[in-house]
């Protein structure tokens, strides 16, 4: 069918984001692309803006190629990934998501949904898609008497956590504090997470606009398997718009980090598995390689490090910590008495954003000398730079005591979840940090339960990977996920497919 002048294609609507300002004329939305499978050349519109009935009906802006600001709202925290969505809807309410939701659906576009943005998969951007953007949601209440919070999904765990501890209040959240309010969803590791669950696990309720539109909140005691699915199930059944928090009393926190000289990293491995053996709930503590930090006794070298928080009474806190402290003893010791604040953001300065960042991530059962020697054999390759890090995180205590089938999160038995940052600067190191990175993680596999962080997955790890992930919770995810969202309109993430 030969296209007459003026008309557009949705193919070129999408490759060039056109954006003509002004408002579009009465009823075009419900002609704009049919109901029908289009072939690629069909006419779709006459009028001058295809995206005019959705931008007048965002309180929020809407962002396209056209727009000067279009380039800073693509951006990601990770810097590999340059994605060129057909739109993005900068959502300033609930009222917008529901409408970008309602057009992406009348319209046959694909969508992507951002929150802080801070996936390493970069799952909050899709090539000609409708982006959008929970960023600039950032309501966020606190109830100091029923020790609850109210947040938005534009929240990242650092403004969550200085508006909770104003209150002398605290909930498990994420461990770098520019993350946003989406790591709950994959389960949500945390420093707080052995006294007082995963961050999926201290959820009371949360809202959602599923796939046609439709404003629901889920909970205990409504919309039960929705509230289940999204408790670890990623963000395949909807989108959050705003997550209802459990809180608990702020106690003083003994934290922060050891570094040890690399000649010692094999015993600290040993040291940390015995350590985590016998300590209480009250502490979590991880362990791994970095970079030695400049001006420091170790620089110039790959270090060691133990990284602690304790919460709760200081006397007991000092006492628990000092094994760490009495071991080797550390080149460097930072551990004391700190705000759960600054605890929080222990891992900020080496987790900047625009960075080119690739993991692997892989849960276990124990740390085996074989896996410390597979460590040791692989430490040499981590990429030069302060901003790579390999680590172990100490799971057990209140994660492992929610059953395995009663959320979402399948890996409840697990004792370490051990990870691969890799991040580096130069796009012409591509090929060498991702090989590396994936071939130990390849070879971490072998003492690994088989599943890996939704969290920390990229983008090429595969549905098996998933589904290995979500182990016995698989198929009960798929039947909620043909309930909620049977087309799959909801794809863009660690995707959970409708059919078996």
């Amino acid at each position: 069918m030969a296209k007459q002048q003026g008309d557009i294609s949705r193919r070129e609507l999408l490759a060039r984001g056109i954006a003509f300002g002004g408002v579009a004329m009465v009823g075009l939305s419900t002609q704009l692309f049919g109901q029908e499978a289009l072939s690629e050349g069909t006419p779709l519109l006459t009028a001058a803006d295809p995206l005019g009935d959705l931008r007048a009906s965002l309180r929020g802006e809407l962002l396209t190629s056209a727009d000067p600001a279009y380039d800073e709202a693509r951006k990601l925290w990770n810097g590999m990934i340059d994605k060129r969505p057909a739109a993005i809807a900068r959502c300033a309410g609930t009222a917008d998501v529901i409408s970008a939701v309602k057009f992406a659906q009348s319209n046959d576009l694909a969508v992507s949904v951002r929150g802080g943005g801070h996936n390493v998969a970069g799952k909050a951007l899709r090539d000609d898609a409708l982006a959008i953007d929970l960023s600039a949601m950032k309501g966020l209440r606190v109830d100091p008497k029923a020790k609850s919070a109210r947040a938005q999904a534009g929240v990242t765990w650092g403004e969550f956590d200085r508006e909770t501890v104003s209150f002398d209040l605290v909930s498990t959240g994420g461990t770098v504090s520019t993350t946003g309010s989406g790591l709950v969803l994959g389960g949500g590791l945390g420093w707080l997470m052995r006294k007082y669950g995963l961050a999926c696990d201290n959820l009371l309720s949360v809202d959602v606009v599923t796939a046609n539109g439709e404003f629901l909140t889920a909970s205990e005691s409504e919309n039960a398997d929705l509230f289940w699915a999204v408790r670890g199930g990623g963000g395949n059944f909807g989108v959050v718009t705003s997550f209802e928090y459990r809180l608990h009393e702020l106690e003083p926190i003994i934290g922060g980090m050891a570094l040890y000289p690399s000649s010692m990293i094999g015993d600290m491995f040993r040291f940390y598995r015995e350590y985590t053996r016998s300590v209480p709930d009250s502490v979590t503590a991880y362990a791994g390689i970095l970079q030695g930090p400049e001006g420091t006794p170790v620089a110039g070298d790959i270090a060691g490090f133990i990284a602690v928080c304790h919460s709760g009474s200081a006397t007991d806190g000092e006492r628990l910590v000092r094994p760490i402290k009495e071991f080797g003893p550390p080149a460097v010791d930072g551990i004391g008495l700190m705000p759960y604040t600054a605890v929080q953001t222990m891992f900020d300065a080496g987790t900047p954003p625009g960075n080119r960042n690739y993991w692997r991530s892989n849960f276990l059962n124990e740390i085996s000398d074989e896996a410390i020697d597979v460590i040791l054999a692989n430490a040499d390759g981590l990429p030069s730079t302060p901003y790579s890090f390999l680590f172990f995180e100490h799971m057990e205590g209140a994660v492992g005591r929610v059953g395995v089938r009663d959320t979402a999160f399948a890996n409840r038995d697990a004792k370490y979840n051990f990870s691969i940052f890799s991040a580096w600067t130069d796009r012409a190191e591509d090929d060498r940090y991702i090989t590396w990175t994936r071939a130990f993680g390849d070879a971490m596999k072998a003492f690994a339960t088989g599943a890996g962080y939704v969290n920390y997955m990229t983008d090429d790890e595969g549905a098996e990977r998933i589904r290995a992930t979500y182990e016995a919770n698989y198929e009960r995810l798929v039947a909620i996920k043909r309930k909620y969202d049977p087309t799959n309109f909801f794809s863009g993430n660690q995707n959970i497919a409708p059919k078996t």
